[in-house]
């Protein structure tokens, strides 16, 4: 698997650039002439299991659209949704067992710890890809194996720095830093007038996750190389726990337990005025029926994670793939479905439900409104784009799903950073327990 990087970016951009100057425009616009042919099995019924919703409007929207499904199709669907932590388990159980729901909108690469087990979907990537102007590279890492795509990328929920912006004003800083000097001292700021950031340093999924890796690969530390050689225990890797360390000082108490919710609440009770989260604790500010809640919207900026000593954006942010189980009885039902939700008619308003908390994994939808509706929620638009796959930098399969799956690199930094361990002393613990999964 090749790494994505920024000039990866500026290329394809370039080129798109290039067209839409050129008259043709044509990169991102829907393609009329892609073809789809599928017929859907009679008396077809699904179960969908997907994650809890962060955002009221998502849930809404989904379940608007699946009703519109069946009302097209006449195919029953019964969607029940679990938190994250929850989902993986399950959908684990029922590839092993061979029962369970038709589909599962599960986490990161899940996919890639029973693909034997899951529906070919290959016609449909290649048909969406064709429809919607391509997949991006980190969508394409986490819906095709060797042999072909077993899983439909949702997208991801985009993670950024969430902060109250009179209060980073407050602690010295008129604009957001871009470094991790920067970015460090206005920490120490907040916590100096008392209102502390907070990152969750629990087995969180989502917001645990995508900070920590964040900050180790921003230092130019990684969990393995190209080949899959264990690479954590580095000189980048100690220093990014070092860092950790002076971070983790900044923080509100209790970070070492929180789990997705945690900084989410957090935020919202006035307990910490900076956190790595997705739009929903906006959204949450927005619609909440508590004035002094809802009066804090106009408060909260959003940032993109700053650069780090590698000289390039290193984010992680949380992909959902969609998988059809080869016991379902109605696998091309299943399809069917998946592609109804993913056509632009229902995409792009269920975008516009949940203000963005899904980024699109197909670059057509880059044009959506819902990115510049609002400035605060552009931040958010190019997760999927510029993010890293959570494999990186070896190959996406079984190891690097186990890896995080059993949170190697959330419980290293927690370890280092509050002191349970010194930074070289959680980087080798890593080394050893990625070595289990990552066998030469």
């Amino acid at each position: 698997m090749s790494q994505f990087k920024r000039r990866d970016f500026l290329k394809t951009t370039a080129g798109a650039t290039a067209g839409a100057a050129a008259g043709g425009g044509a990169l991102f616009a829907p393609d009329a002439h892609a073809q789809w042919s599928n017929q859907p099995e009679k008396g077809a019924k699904l179960r969908v299991l997907r994650w809890k919703r962060f955002v009221q409007g998502d849930e809404d929207a989904w379940m608007k659209n699946t009703k519109a499904f069946t009302e097209k199709t006449g195919i029953e669907v019964r969607v029940d949704s679990e938190g994250w932590e929850d989902v993986r388990p399950k959908a684990a159980v029922a590839a092993n067992v061979g029962s369970g729901p038709d589909i599962i909108i599960s986490t990161f690469e899940d996919a890639f710890q029973y693909p034997d087990k899951l529906v070919d979907v290959t016609d449909l990537a290649n048909y969406l890809g064709k429809k919607y102007g391509g997949w991006y590279p980190a969508a394409e890492a986490y819906g095709k194996a060797p042999k072909g795509w077993i899983a439909i990328p949702m997208g991801a929920a985009g993670n950024c720095i969430v902060y109250r912006e009179s209060h980073m004003k407050a602690a010295g800083f008129n604009e957001f830093p871009k470094d991790l000097a920067g970015f460090l001292k206005l920490c120490q700021g907040l916590k100096e007038k008392g209102t502390p950031a907070g990152f969750a340093l629990g087995n969180a999924t989502g917001d645990g996750n995508s900070w920590t890796h964040w900050l180790v690969w921003a230092h130019g530390g990684k969990m393995v190389d190209k080949k899959g050689n264990v690479t954590i225990n580095s000189p980048e890797t100690v220093a990014a726990l070092e860092y950790a360390k002076q971070l983790y000082a900044t923080f509100a108490p209790g970070t070492l337990s929180w789990l997705d919710p945690n900084n989410n609440k957090a935020f919202l009770d006035g307990q910490v005025s900076l956190t790595a989260n997705g739009i929903s604790v906006y959204y949450a500010a927005k619609t909440s029926s508590d004035p002094k809640v809802k009066e804090m919207a106009a408060d909260i900026q959003h940032a993109n994670y700053p650069v780090g000593p590698v000289g390039r954006p290193t984010e992680l942010n949380l992909v959902f793939p969609m998988m059809i189980f080869k016991y379902s009885k109605y696998p091309k039902a299943a399809k069917e479905y998946l592609r109804f939700m993913m056509e632009k008619e229902q995409y792009e308003p269920w975008q516009q439900a949940a203000i963005g908390y899904v980024t699109q994994p197909l670059r057509a939808y880059e044009s959506n409104p819902i990115w510049t509706v609002d400035p605060k929620h552009t931040p958010y638009r190019d997760a999927m784009k510029v993010m890293q796959p959570s494999g990186y930098d070896g190959p996406m399969g079984y190891a690097s799903a186990a890896t995080m799956a059993d949170f190697i690199m959330v419980n290293m930094v927690a370890e280092a950073a509050s002191g349970q361990r010194t930074p070289k002393e959680a980087a080798e613990r890593a080394e050893k327990r990625a070595q289990r999964y990552y066998k030469v």
